[in-house]
């Protein structure tokens, strides 16, 4: 069974949009006073450091945080063809910085429904992209994984639109299991992590409630402590838990959010 890490994704302040002024120093700083030892930042808000992987290694260093993965998305929902060049010169870039922290993934955001057309072609171009994507990373020595989300014309939100993906994707394509999107998506937990247990790099830890509405963590319908036991001992699994918080009561307060969260996994022995 795999040694647990605990991180925190930025997300819950990249949600409050031009409300959040702030950088990434600022993300830093809350993410390791909230007690986490890893942080997964996005291309949204990794600010000047895009370009300076070597300062942002050193600032993780001082606060004792490591870089869990690197997130980002596009605005084609990795389903354009003709984006997909494009798509994959960024995936090279995020790769490229990546590599400079290691053990770090680079993790790309769901394929979305961006335009009308057949939904098996999307998933189609979706996994290139990804099948690609994986390959500039195995070059590079840094593994690249999905993140399904169950947000506005989504791709992959139930268990059949999981499945319609990953029987395309190539074995090295990871997974990044996110336990709200999962429930958000109508789907029987324990099911969706054993069917593709040999994927899971990581896990995105969230919660929701009985309706699909966003939930501080333990105060939904997650098993928390069912999810961690059962992912430690997928076969990849690389032992770290990421905290992501998208509640209407997080975005009031997100470094008070995240220090409660941590506490909530610490009660539950984690």
């Amino acid at each position: 069974m795999s040694e647990l890490h605990i991180g925190c994704q930025t997300f819950i302040w990249e949600m409050l949009g031009k409300a959040w002024t702030g950088g990434p120093d600022d993300l830093v700083r809350a993410i390791a006073a909230g007690g986490y030892s890893g942080i997964e930042i996005t291309d949204t808000m990794i600010g000047d450091y895009a370009g300076k992987p070597g300062a942002f290694a050193r600032t993780l260093a001082d606060a004792g945080l490591s870089l869990v993965s690197f997130a980002f998305g596009s605005s084609s929902g990795f389903t354009l063809p003709d984006r997909l060049a494009p798509d994959l010169d960024t995936a090279r870039r995020w790769v490229n910085f990546a590599a400079h922290f290691p053990g770090a993934l680079v993790s790309m955001g769901s394929a979305t429904v961006v335009c009308s057309g057949a939904r098996a072609d999307k998933f189609e171009v979706a996994a290139e992209c990804y099948n690609r994507a994986a390959e500039i990373g195995r070059a590079a020595g840094v593994a690249v994984a999905v993140h399904p989300s169950s947000h506005h014309n989504t791709l992959l939100f139930t268990r059949e639109d999981y499945d319609a993906l990953f029987v395309r994707l190539d074995p090295e394509v990871g997974w990044v299991p996110d336990t709200g999107h999962i429930l958000r998506g109508g789907q029987r937990m324990d099911d969706t992590l054993a069917a593709f247990r040999d994927r899971i790099r990581y896990v995105h830890l969230k919660d929701v409630d009985a309706k699909g509405i966003w939930a501080m963590l333990g105060a939904g319908a997650c098993d928390v402590r069912g999810v961690i036991e059962t992912v430690r001992d997928a076969p990849r699994f690389n032992g770290w838990i990421v905290v992501e918080e998208e509640s209407d009561a997080a975005g009031q307060d997100p470094a008070a959010a995240v220090r409660a969260n941590r506490e909530t996994l610490r009660a539950l022995g984690y």
